[in-house]
């Protein structure tokens, strides 16, 4: 119990929610002191303003962020104040304020939650409506209280200027340790495998997103401010995590053939099992030993387990014979390269965090990091490009744009006692996915309720200002810190803390509530309706396009895969961003997918072809992945025109692919493999009998090798050519009307 409230204490989410009470508390104190309570709260709403704006970063891009959103939310809210006297000038230039601002998302996350500061300050503005002089004072106030807000989260960073970085490579490490872990679960006889996959897939999301959020601030920080001991052990760990990722996915197993195989002999099969779960396991151990900032000792012994499985590969070859057992030998030899090399990986966390860092550990890792983060520009070109129907923001802004301001007349229009609330509730409620739109509404709607059903009881029972003025406080604190994670419970305690505020404010508080619960029903209704009906950013209608990206990435992946086999040397930048990009870009569809299961069946078009290619597209990854790792950690021969003619088969099945998503046509779906291609896989399979044959000139560890990387090669590109393959055929059947 102790352990968890320290973890929660100690979490982003909590240091980002203390920042903000701290910043809207202090000037309500100071000032209420002082007399002056309406400086405080207007102060208040400036720092409430600011930060939603205060995403993760390095220092430059905070500052710069905040004090635009600073900027931006006092001009909005002096503009509004301008203008609401002219209703014939008011609504239209409203309506193009809030497109323009709801348009500015196109720029990415930051400018996304700037966008959405400048609508929350449009919300409330309707709620203190000044004149004269009143208009600069107000303005002026919320742009103190922004710059305030700014003053907070920069003592915060210099406390702790790395706990954000830590506690996101943490989150890394246990996600990582979870996949590896399901993949343990894989050995087991009868394991649920599709739902195993499912829950692996889902993790490549979540770690996509992650990885991009600690890319930008580790590699941001080193072009910045040039590389310091922390940031350079940070950077290991988080390349050696993406390694050991990569390494997994890009590692499979037939694991029907090998239970077949090895039924007689369980005990090697649970000697690597028990190996992988130890290496999940030593990957939580670290996590939480950052976490809790406490000293890392390990609790696995990784090379006594490897050890153990290599006894056990012994021990079946000399039970079977070394003739007989040959082909399991290789496939059990093959499991312990991976697990070697995860080790390896491993290993290189644990020095990171008991001992000084080995210089080498980064050597070469750290050529072209600046080409793996986007650039941080904003040209007007981006903006104009996206004003037409066929991008899901214009579509979004249109939509937001209209229904609020459906909400600002009917609170107009109907005798609400706080029908900015209507506006506020859309703000917040209203996503460009169907998905998301839903669950917050109905999220929204319920923590409504029960705040306002705990709020009441406690109101009924206290009535000590000073006492409900801590509980309004608590109320902020928790609803900030679980807002980001459970919609649900946030906004309970959201609903606690405004119904306290009012509590103290006005005796009233029975019409608060009443008219709390109208505005956000009728907010919560607007917004589900306007998702639902004007001009709705259906999945389906993005999938092709998330379905292009993704086959594009991978035959970009490909062709540098090729290359390196051809050349050999080092691995290149352009190799390693091909790499990153496929990785990313496949993350993106499957998080497409996951948003359309959300949706209505009935626009869960063609479902199960989509389905089909996100599956087939991640295998080609992971099949492309493992050929591209295993030609890197070991010593190839020369590549036969053989393999050449065949990479470059599988690259065309994708163009073509490509080609029929961007012409949505159909033209190209009836392809066969050529009798050239065929005489080639023929003489890919002749390869292993070859070797076979020489093995007499061959000592043992030469023959070993040579008949891997003839398995590992020629059974990664019949599988490659089947996916590809597969890939065209299965394309023309979810463009089909």
């Amino acid at each position: 119990m102790v352990s968890t409230i320290q973890k929660f204490t100690d979490s982003t989410y909590f240091t980002n929610a203390l920042k903000i009470t701290i910043s809207a508390v202090i000037p309500v104190l100071v000032f209420s002191y002082l007399g002056y309570f309406d400086i405080g709260f207007t102060l208040a709403l400036g720092a409430f303003f600011t930060y939603p704006s205060d995403i993760p970063s390095n220092l430059k891009h905070k500052v710069n962020g905040i004090l635009v959103t600073v900027f931006i939310v006092s001009g909005v809210n002096l503009i509004i104040n301008l203008i609401h006297p002219y209703p014939w000038f008011f609504y239209p230039l409203l309506t193009v304020l809030i497109f323009i601002l709801s348009m500015i998302s196109v720029y990415g996350q930051r400018a996304n939650m700037v966008s959405f500061s400048a609508l929350l300050s449009i919300s409330l503005a309707f709620a203190h409506l000044h004149t004269g002089w009143e208009m600069l004072e107000y303005s002026g106030l919320i742009l103190a209280g922004g710059l305030f807000y700014l003053l907070v989260s920069l003592i915060f960073f210099y406390i702790r200027p790395n706990r954000y970085i830590e506690l996101q490579i943490a989150e890394s490490i246990q996600l990582t340790s979870k996949y590896l872990k399901l993949r343990g679960d894989l050995w087991e006889l009868n394991s649920n495998r599709k739902n195993i996959t499912k829950k692996q897939l889902e993790l490549q999301v979540e770690l996509n997103t992650i990885h991009e959020n600690i890319r930008e601030i580790l590699i941001r920080n080193r072009t910045n401010s040039g590389s310091s001991n922390q940031n350079r052990k940070m950077l290991i760990v988080f390349i050696s995590l993406v390694e050991i990722l990569e390494l997994a996915i890009s590692t499979s197993f037939d694991h029907n053939k090998l239970h077949q195989k090895f039924d007689d002999h369980p005990k090697v099969l649970k000697t690597y099992q028990n190996l992988a779960y130890n290496l999940a396991s030593t990957l939580k151990k670290i996590s939480k030993s950052i976490e809790e900032r406490s000293q890392y000792i390990p609790k696995h012994n990784l090379i006594n387990d490897l050890q153990k499985l290599e006894l056990a590969i012994s021990h079946y070859e000399n039970d079977l014979g070394k003739t007989e057992a040959s082909e399991g030998v290789l496939m059990l030899t093959t499991m312990l390269h991976y697990a070697e090399k995860q080790v390896e990986k491993i290993k290189i966390l644990e020095r990171a965090f008991t001992s000084t860092i080995n210089l080498q550990d980064f050597k070469g890792k750290d050529k072209d990091l600046e080409k793996f983060i986007s650039p941080q520009y904003y040209p007007l070109s981006t903006l104009i490009e996206n004003l037409s129907f066929s991008s899901t923001v214009f579509r979004h802004s249109i939509r937001l744009t209209i229904t609020l301001l459906a909400g600002l007349l009917i609170g107009q229009m109907l005798p609400f006692q706080n029908s900015y609330w209507i506006v506020l509730t859309i703000v917040v409620i209203l996503r460009q996915g169907y998905g998301l739109t839903k669950q917050r509404t109905y999220e929204r709607i319920f923590g409504t309720f029960l705040g306002i059903l705990i709020a009441f009881g406690i109101l009924t029972i206290i009535h000590n200002t000073t006492i409900i003025g801590c509980l309004a406080v608590i109320s902020m604190l928790l609803g900030f810190s679980f807002t980001p994670t459970n919609y649900k419970v946030g906004t309970t305690f959201v609903t606690l803390y405004v119904i306290f505020i009012y509590g103290i404010l006005t005796p009233n508080i029975q019409d608060v509530i009443q008219y709390r619960i109208i505005d956000t029903l009728v907010g919560a209704t607007l917004s589900f309706l306007a998702n639902h009906f004007l001009w709705p950013s259906w999945e389906f209608l993005n999938i092709p396009q998330h379905l292009k990206k993704s086959i594009e990435a991978n035959k970009n992946y490909l062709k540098q895969i090729s290359i390196f086999y051809n050349k050999k040397g080092d691995v290149s930048t352009s190799y390693r961003l091909a790499r990153k990009h496929a990785f990313i870009e496949i993350g993106n569809l499957m998080a497409s997918f996951q948003r359309m299961v959300q949706e209505p069946k009935s626009k869960q078009n063609k479902l199960p072809q989509v389905y089909k290619l996100t599956v087939l597209n991640h295998s080609l990854l992971s099949s492309a992945a493992s050929l591209g790792t295993y030609i890197q950690s070991h010593k190839t021969t020369e590549a036969s025109e053989a393999f050449n003619m065949v990479f470059d088969k599988v690259i065309e099945n994708l163009e073509s692919a490509i080609i029929l998503l961007k012409e949505d046509g159909t033209e190209l779906a009836e392809q066969t493999v050529s009798e050239e291609l065929s005489k080639r896989f023929t003489e890919l399979k002749n390869i292993r009998s070859e070797e076979l044959k020489k093995s007499n000139s061959m000592n043992d560890e030469m023959y070993q090798t040579k008949m891997q990387e003839a398995q590992m090669v020629i059974e990664q590109l019949i599988w490659l050519t089947n996916l590809s393959e597969n890939i065209l055929k299965t394309t023309p059947l979810l463009l089909k009307s």
